[in-house]
């Protein structure tokens, strides 16, 4: 073993031991300063309270280092000297993210760690909040749910009622959840600071899948079938530029002898899409996912939208679709689920079920009830609605649904679609275009 690989176990061995055994932490904080004196990188890098922000403030020659960290290029000569260098700054990420501690949170606390999130994001290769959002693959880095737990150890309601501390808080699905929750429990200054975090998160998200529905639902030219011959699809520039021989300098005037139409473009887009939403205390992460995807198709042409929510009780949210941060401050997140109530509530909505499409969103855990709602479900399939069941929408991609219920869908043709949105907008566009 070289000195170079012994400089880079001893770094390691520190990460490990700050993690899980501090028994020889001592000696090891010692040997490892020595040995980031030694490659002539800051101190403070082995300091877990300094951000890796304040880091890179301080030494703005690292930050290019930190990106793209623990993306090393596999055809690159092996540099034991840089590998030591690299081990120090891998070090400090991984502390930073994982060594989060016990006991309470302050907003502060909450803003950088989701700042080391964001590096170490960006070290993998990611975008910053992309594997909290679930829209990266890196195995075995769970980041969501050490940022809930953050999130669960923060006294939120103080928090909130301090304009100060609340702007320091970055809207996540976990903070949402929270909110969501607890809102009812608000009033004034923190339910104000409240709503503006769930705006925030809800318009952040909006941007994101409002770009993949855009580039999903957009119909091809059907150059077979002549353009509609009406004002509105005339095509002015055109049909100058064609009649311009016609042009009478003398009389300063053109002659047209033909009028060109634009091709609009022709869409099979359902007349009506139901969406209907489990929101019991499992579907925090579909109940707002879901949300604002109803409420931006609700925004396409031809495209008339129904978004019901259901536990205990069923909840028809349409009037109010096209607002998913509205929608969502009329919800009541947690309770039991009851599958059939939400059908009974859904099914008048089907007036033409070959121009409908049934989104259900659920885990598909009915209390006595599975048999009942899968009747109407498969009464609804059979009318001609093209029913998409789908598995507890989050962020994440995690899903866990029924497997009564899983069998029988595969079985009816219409199988579980993956728990990622993503997968949902790409499932919605073989039917909308």
């Amino acid at each position: 073993m070289t000195h170079h690989d012994n400089r880079r176990q001893v770094l390691y061995w520190r990460l490990l031991a700050r993690l899980f055994d501090h028994e020889e932490q001592a000696t090891l904080e010692s040997s490892s300063l020595a040995v980031v004196e030694d490659i002539g990188l800051p101190p403070t890098l082995l300091d877990p309270q300094v951000s890796v922000d304040s880091v890179v403030q301080r030494h703005p020659e690292l930050a290019a280092e930190f990106d793209g960290l623990m993306t090393p290029d596999p055809g690159a000569e092996r540099d034991n000297e840089a590998e030591v260098r690299r081990a120090a700054l891998v070090s400090k990420v991984l502390l930073n993210v994982f060594a989060s501690g016990s006991g309470s949170v302050s907003a502060e606390q909450l803003a950088r760690w989701q700042a080391d999130a964001g590096r170490l994001e960006r070290a993998l290769g990611h975008e910053a909040g992309d594997l909290r959002a679930g829209r990266g693959s890196s195995p075995g880095l769970d980041l969501g749910s050490l940022e809930a737990d953050l999130v669960k150890r923060m006294h939120l309601r103080e928090v909130l009622a301090d304009p100060t501390l609340a702007a320091r808080l970055t809207p996540s699905m976990s903070l949402i959840e929270q909110l969501l929750r607890d809102k009812d429990n608000l009033s004034g200054v923190a339910l104000a600071n409240a709503k503006n975090l769930i705006r925030r998160y809800v318009d952040e998200v909006a941007e994101v899948l409002r770009t993949q529905v855009e580039k999903a639902t957009v119909g091809a030219l059907d150059r077979s079938i002549p353009p509609k011959r009406v004002f509105r699809n005339l095509d002015l520039d055109r049909t100058i530029w064609k009649n311009l021989t016609n042009w009478s300098p003398e009389e300063e005037r053109l002659y047209v002898d033909r009028l060109y139409y634009r091709h609009t473009t022709r869409r099979t887009t359902p007349q009506r899409l139901i969406v209907v939403v489990d929101q019991s205390g499992s579907m925090v992460d579909s109940m707002v996912n879901c949300t604002i995807l109803a409420s931006i198709f609700a925004g396409l042409p031809k495209v008339d939208v129904h978004l019901i929510a259901y536990d205990t009780r069923a909840l028809d949210l349409t009037p109010w679709v096209r607002d998913p941060f509205e929608t969502l401050l009329r919800t009541n997140l947690g309770g039991g689920n009851d599958g059939p109530v939400a059908m009974a509530m859904a099914r008048p909505k089907i007036t033409e079920p070959r121009n409908t499409v049934m989104v259900w969103i659920s885990d598909f855990y009915e209390f006595d009830r599975s048999q009942p709602l899968f009747e109407g479900i498969e009464a609804v399939h059979r009318s001609g609605v093209r029913f998409i069941p789908v598995g507890s929408v989050t962020s994440s991609g995690r899903q866990e649904v029924n497997p009564w219920f899983r069998e029988r869908f595969k079985a009816l043709g219409t199988p579980v679609v993956s728990g990622h949105i993503t997968k949902l907008v790409r499932e919605l566009k073989t039917l909308l275009t």
